[in-house]
């Protein structure tokens, strides 16, 4: 597990729209979000990532960069993409299960046909300029994850307030 105000693991993924994204190459005015998925077969992260997409616009007012990643195959990955309502919102996919266990998430078995072998449940990760983890939500089931409204609230009380990164202790 990665502790607040600790380096983030390097994160090298290929996007649907066939480029590759770089943490290391990131350079946002004040964070990048991270936002790690299930993948195709759950209607949840759908939901969020259709979310997301619409408050794109208000993450960027605020300086963050945003991806989504799950351990998706390409194909699966870029069907999401083609069937979700999600465009222009950076997706990657084949984040590796080690990788994932890296990040602290947690990795689960399918239980139906829908699902893949393994996959990784949800999580997301403010990552400040210096790439160093701020704040991070682990989910070890596809439900109560932060609203978005919620996070940029928080992302609006850290820029007013200079508040840290907490955790870390």
């Amino acid at each position: 597990m990665i502790k607040p105000r600790e380096k983030a693991p390097e994160l090298k993924i290929n996007l649907v729209n066939d480029t590759k994204w770089s943490l290391s190459e990131q350079n946002p005015e004040n964070f990048t979000l991270i936002l790690f998925y299930r993948g195709l077969h759950c209607p949840v992260c759908k939901k969020q990532l259709e979310q997301l997409k619409e408050k794109m616009n208000d993450f960027t007012e605020r300086g963050v960069n945003l991806i989504a990643i799950s351990a998706d195959s390409e194909e699966r990955a870029k069907k999401a993409y083609k069937e979700w309502d999600v465009e222009s919102l950076p997706i990657g996919f084949e984040f590796s299960i080690e990788e994932g266990r890296k990040w602290g998430l947690f990795v689960s078995k399918g239980i139906s046909d829908k699902e893949p072998d393994t996959f990784l449940e949800p999580g997301l990760f403010l990552i400040d300029k210096e790439q160093k983890v701020y704040w991070q939500s682990i989910q070890s089931m596809p439900f109560g994850r932060p609203e978005f409204r919620d996070v940029l609230n928080g992302i609006d009380y850290i820029l007013k307030e200079g508040y840290p990164a907490r955790g870390e202790a």
